[in-house]
């Protein structure tokens, strides 16, 4: 599910509790979480609504301009339209977890965690190398495509390894203490 930036900084700050979006099938449950920009969100209830029974408190509440601009932008769409309860959850625990170096038997631990990854440690390499280079990029010169690519990258980064920037990636200090440790 994504979420404009300009609303995951109200559901921050409290003033967005719901969301709408029209799917076949919701990409949510109730009692989740979704990691976001902003942190964690806790996800709520996830409930079918007909779009004529919204109202325009629950419009607000979505941070939308108006229920009238709500269902506008609703009706572009086909499926249901489910009402989705969002809360601020916390930090994501990635940003903690790739600013704490690792000690000699988490160094262990993740390089037997790459050691089942044959890509990973040369993927580590390359963002070293070459951070801030624009995904498209990084794959085109590793013979992967993008959408391969980035998944990878997203692997390293559960790890805590590696960080996203505005363009492209960087090894997190977690990341770097591991490199360090790697033969090549």
């Amino acid at each position: 599910m994504l979420i404009k930036r300009e609303i995951l900084e109200k559901v921050a700050d409290g003033s967005v509790t719901l969301a709408f979006r029209r799917w076949g099938r919701p990409t949510v449950r109730a009692g989740g979480t979704l990691r976001t920009a902003i942190g964690v969100l806790a996800i709520g209830a996830v409930e079918p609504i007909a779009l004529a029974k919204i109202t325009a408190v629950e419009a607000r509440k979505a941070g939308s301009p108006s229920l009238a601009a709500l269902r506008a932008e609703l009706a572009e769409h086909e499926g249901t339209v489910w009402r989705i309860e969002l809360a601020l959850a916390g930090a994501d625990p990635r940003i903690a977890l790739r600013e704490a170096l690792p000690d000699a038997a988490q160094l262990a631990e993740l390089r037997a965690q790459l050691g089942r990854l044959p890509w990973a440690a040369e993927l580590l390499r390359t963002i070293a190398a070459q951070p801030a280079v624009r995904a498209p990029d990084l794959a085109a010169a590793a013979g992967v495509p993008t959408p391969n690519f980035k998944a990878r990258v997203r692997k390293l980064k559960e790890l805590g390894l590696t960080e996203s920037l505005e363009v492209g990636y960087r090894l997190s200090p977690r990341g770097q203490a591991l490199l360090a440790t790697l033969k090549r």
